[in-house]
């Protein structure tokens, strides 16, 4: 085990997925069809929203989202530094202004007050992650008096205040991508209680078969990955006892380490999607120390939208991207994997 390397996430799959997959490729119907149908209706019925709408990928999802509340050219969106550029692109994609805010460095969240800095008369809508699992202040953000399309991309089953997440937005989107929290191989999903809101989205996900022209898209998810998606919700919450049964072992024996372990706040129900620490110096150094035992750690975020954008600024983003470690944490980690990961984190820390 020693010489055996542990990758910082790997998807979840069983017999049972293969089989669910199976069944579809036999019945001949692959492409958009009953499985897709399905699936969404138990995505809405777990997230508690009357409204979905499946599609090819997360970014397809937030970018169908932003085009549904007529975001367009002229418009702006804010949207955290510290997150993946997926985001910035489904702005860009629109032709609309991407605005970035700062974070809470208390949990790489937005931040309520830069959100409320950012807001000016063009501003369309705030789009909010909720980081590596755990809950934004999203209330606070609703308060503030613009849409909320929250992004549940890393967080699908956390509660903020008891309440699901995806459950409080005027629009949310998810992403099931291979190492999410579960997975079709790769799509997303939309939901909202709006049928105006999901009508739109439905009609531009597809270009095909349509009375009159207008600029559409190819974004449709196919029953393949439906049937897939519908087999991992059913493991879903399995999925998430051991994320936090993961979790509650780092915390226990990294609460000596020289690191900064992931905020347990109030309210915020964290489904650990990532473990991510913060180090007194360079992370850098910390990553490649874990590399040399076989233990792959990663930033959790590549590179922060602003210095995509190159603006100056955003100093508790820039904390955090030169501070922050993701530690591998995921359901199909085996006991003795868990044990080399602690092994070498105690190791470094």
């Amino acid at each position: 085990m020693s010489d055996y390397f542990i990758p910082h996430s790997r998807p979840s799959v069983a017999g049972s997925d293969i089989k669910a997959v199976s069944s579809v490729l036999e019945s001949g119907q692959i492409a958009q069809g009953p499985s897709v149908d399905e699936f969404e209706k138990q995505f809405s019925d777990f997230i508690g929203k009357k409204e979905t709408a499946a599609t090819s990928s997360g970014t397809a999802a937030l970018h169908l989202a932003l085009l549904a509340l007529g975001v367009k050219g002229g418009d702006e969106v804010i949207v955290p530094s510290f997150v993946c550029t997926a985001v910035l692109n489904a702005v860009l994609y629109t032709g609309a202004t991407p605005v970035v805010a700062d974070i809470d460095p208390g949990t790489y969240n937005i931040s309520v007050d830069a959100v409320r800095g950012a807001i000016t008369q063009k501003t369309k809508a705030v789009i909010v992650p909720h980081m590596f699992g755990c809950p934004a202040e999203i209330d606070e953000l609703l308060k503030l008096g613009i849409p909320v399309i929250e992004d549940c991309a890393q967080s699908v089953g956390a509660h903020y205040k008891g309440q699901k997440v995806g459950s409080f937005g005027v629009l949310s989107v998810f992403s099931f991508y291979a190492t999410k929290v579960f997975t079709t191989g790769e799509g997303g999903m939309v939901v909202s209680d709006s049928e105006d809101l999901i009508a739109g989205v439905k009609d531009l996900r597809e270009y095909d078969n349509k009375d009159e022209y207008a600029l559409r898209f190819n974004y449709k998810m196919t029953d393949i990955h439906a049937a897939l998606g519908l087999n991992q919700l059913s493991h879903l919450e399995k999925f998430l006892d051991r994320r936090r049964m993961i979790a509650d072992s780092y915390f226990e024996e990294f609460k000596d380490c020289d690191l900064s372990l992931p905020a347990r706040k109030e309210g915020r129900e964290h489904i650990y999607y990532r473990f991510v620490a913060q180090t007194e110096g360079d992370a850098s150094v910390y990553l490649e120390k874990s590399q040399k035992n076989n233990v792959m750690c990663q930033r959790p975020v590549y590179i922060p939208l602003h210095i995509c954008l190159t603006l100056p600024g955003f100093p508790k983003t820039m904390e955090a991207w030169k501070k922050t470690i993701s530690i591998p944490l995921y359901p199909s980690l085996t006991e003795e994997e868990i044990e080399k990961i602690i092994a070498v984190v105690k190791k470094i820390f």
